[in-house]
């Protein structure tokens, strides 16, 4: 698996992941045109799942849903974001992939997980043979909090700084950076959404080798919508998987 490299300054193009030669996967830059037509749900930072079936499917029709998933070739899928994880699946064995919007919610739902749980209730998906990128979102440096969403996290199970995690692979998920400088992503508690989505897969099964991460962070880069730098009437990124024809 490989993503191609970007610049900081180009605006115009695609992220694309190498995640396999039956799949076509990408994040557009804010200025590019989706080059096919891609199913997106109405999103709501939850944690339920979508079986997409058709590509007439709208926004309407998936109200509610988080994660779409499909095996069908030809249809696209994709998880809209502006700072929220996105996840993109491939089951490159059963052919099936998944587009996942992991805001912090869905992140603490552990929606990643349950999306492969969905893979394997409906295709027969083994944890074991997924292929996930973690595509651009708020980097760790940028995703300040408060300490109720730090707790939520903690109760979920995710290591905090200075204490072990569960599993070997565990790295720390919460830092407390100190006191908290107004008007700056300096001190307070602070988030690895990137780290977090990781690790739920690495405990769904997911072979670490088998996860890519852009770890792109869209609050700093120009390139990427940031509901958090632009406020969140601005624009979506449609990270897009599709299996081809």
């Amino acid at each position: 698996m490989n993503i191609s490299s970007i610049k900081s300054n180009d605006l115009s193009g695609f992220l694309r992941y190498g995640i396999s030669p039956d799949v076509t996967a990408f994040s557009p830059l804010r200025d590019a045109v989706l080059p096919m037509h891609v199913v997106q749900a109405h999103q709501v930072h939850g944690d339920r799942v979508a079986v997409v079936e058709s590509a007439d499917l709208t926004r309407e029709d998936l109200e509610g849903f988080d994660a779409l998933i499909t095996d069908v070739p030809g249809v696209a899928i994709g998880a809209r974001t502006a700072d929220c994880i996105p996840v993109l699946m491939c089951d490159p064995i059963r052919r099936a992939v998944a587009a996942v919007h992991s805001g912090w919610k869905g992140t603490v739902l552990k929606i990643a997980a349950k999306t492969l749980s969905a893979m394997s209730s409906e295709f027969g998906t083994r944890p074991a043979d997924i292929l996930a990128v973690i595509g651009p979102g708020i980097g760790p440096d940028s995703f300040q909090v408060g300490p109720e969403v730090a707790r939520a996290f903690l109760d979920a199970g995710f290591p905090e700084a200075g204490l072990s995690g569960i599993y070997s692979s565990d790295r720390p998920i919460i830092s407390d950076r100190g006191p908290k400088i107004p008007g700056t992503m300096q001190g307070g508690f602070h988030i690895d959404l990137w780290e977090a989505v990781r690790l739920t897969l690495v405990r769904a099964g997911v072979p670490d080798s088998h996860i890519l991460t852009a770890s792109i962070d869209t609050y700093t880069h120009p390139g990427f919508f940031s509901a958090r730098r632009e406020g969140p009437s601005c624009g979506r990124t449609v990270n897009t998987i599709m299996l081809n024809p």
